[in-house]
């Protein structure tokens, strides 16, 4: 830890990173997203400081439900007596214990008990330091319980809500869901799309920078990068002659297969990796989202790139303000069960009843964006959910109703053939190793 962020601590010596992590904690149970509260609440800690609290907070809440299980058997009275901050605190003293190998397991215990003494006072102190040393002392004989319930123990062992477990183990069976799990809970890679420049110069000048380069899932020239090194510090960043994007976003994009010199609308727009990937082959590109928040990233990855044929509005994609476009992407909102290793508060977040919330907002705007697109246009419809209900279900029931649209895939070769099924775009975490991804390209008739 550097000596200025060191310095930055809490009544009675707590490192800022967990202060923080305690105050990310009660965000999130506010219903606030990880990363939104991540870059508010990290913008005073050093480089070093936001890995390791990253490295924290996603890897306490990929685990949270083992480490609950844990707790359970060890809390007199349950989990369900403790004060919800309390718990927290405990769950981000197990995840220091159990998996940070480069916290002493005397500072995790002795730091943890400091802040909950803060933030609840002494008897609090004393419960969670009888509770992390008794997990200390039986660390290396730690099992978890057998509930009897298949579902629940499976639930358990791989930390997801059973509710979506009996949903996944219905669909692809145990071994699949159980792979899909484990994909979940391992941290996501970097990946890096090059942008005006050829991938092997850029490869060459991150490699000349100390960082490692190796290739990317499915898509030929994306680079999965390693290090430890802050992108933004690096000079091939700075030039703009590079952006994040998951192999499973860009063949989102490669599936689109728009025409050359096309007028392309992105309705639904931010964070805009698929907008800058589409301006390699648009003539015009109109990002619109209705968060203007959101689209702050995308401005400035507009400027670093110098995108000049990329354009930004905000509006809402249930009343487009676009008509007549060649293309039309709708990277509709979803519940993004495809993208839980990135999102690991998603999974606890989310509930049974999102899934039919989620695919009424969907057909909304798959209905308006249709009004979008010229005749014999082209009309892109895009999730990162794994569900059916958001996916092949929408785009079944949109044809049914209106016969002048039919599915049309893209041209050999656009993408992998093993990410084609029945016509449409499904990219598997399970299957291969990127995010989830479920794309159809539907064509309007003249």
């Amino acid at each position: 830890m550097s000596q200025d962020s060191a310095l930055q601590v809490a009544v009675g010596g707590v490192t800022a990173p967990r202060v923080v992590a305690a105050g990310i904690c009660a965000d999130i149970r506010g219903g606030e997203m990880l990363d939104a509260a991540f870059e508010r609440r990290t913008a005073h800690l050093d480089a070093r400081d936001r890995r390791w609290l990253r490295e924290l907070m996603c890897g306490m809440l990929r685990q949270r439900g083992t480490i609950d299980a844990h707790l359970e058997a060890r809390v007199r009275g349950g989990l369900t007596r403790i004060d919800p901050d309390l718990l927290d605190l405990m769950r981000l003293g197990v995840y220091q214990l159990l998996h940070m190998g480069s916290v002493p397991a005397y500072a995790a215990i002795a730091q943890t008990v400091e802040l909950a003494k803060v933030r609840h006072g002494i008897g609090a102190s004393k419960l969670m330091n009888a509770v992390l040393r008794r997990i200390d002392r039986e660390r290396n004989d730690l099992t978890l319980p057998q509930s009897g319930d298949k579902l629940s123990d499976i639930a358990t062992k791989y930390s997801h809500p059973r509710w979506l477990v009996a949903r996944w183990m219905a669909r692809w069976g145990e071994e699949a869901a159980a792979v899909l799990m484990m994909k979940n809970n391992a941290e996501a890679p970097v990946v890096i799309r090059p942008y005006g420049i050829v991938r092997e110069q850029l490869e060459a000048m991150l490699e000349s920078s100390g960082v490692e380069v190796e290739d990317a899932p499915l898509v030929r020239d994306s680079i999965q990068i390693s290090g430890g090194i802050s992108l933004t510090e690096l000079g091939a960043f700075r030039q703009g002659l590079f952006f994040v994007q998951d192999p499973g976003s860009t063949l989102v994009t490669q599936y689109a297969a728009i025409p050359a010199d096309s007028f392309v609308a992105d309705l639904c727009a931010a964070p805009g990796g698929k907008s800058l990937e589409l301006t390699r082959t648009a003539k015009v590109v109109l990002a619109v989202d209705k968060s203007e928040q959101r689209l702050g990233r995308l401005l400035d990855n507009r400027a670093r790139l110098e995108a000049h044929n990329l354009f930004v509005a905000v509006g809402d994609a249930r009343m487009p303000v676009v008509r007549d476009a060649d293309v039309v992407l709708i990277d509709v909102p979803c519940t993004g069960t495809g993208t839980f290793r990135r999102h690991p508060d998603a999974r606890w977040r989310l509930k049974i009843s999102d899934i039919s919330l989620m695919a009424a907002l969907q057909a909304t705007i798959l209905r308006a964006a249709a009004e979008a697109v010229r005749p014999g246009g082209l009309l892109v419809y895009s999730t990162c959910s794994l569900e059916a209900e958001e996916n092949e279900a929408q785009i079944e029931a949109f044809l049914k109703s209106n016969s002048d649209w039919k599915l049309e895939p893209p041209p050999a070769g656009s993408v992998p053939p093993e990410t084609i099924d029945g016509g449409y775009l499904r990219v598997l975490p399970q299957v291969h190793g990127s995010d989830g991804a479920f794309a159809a390209r539907l064509r309007r008739s003249q």
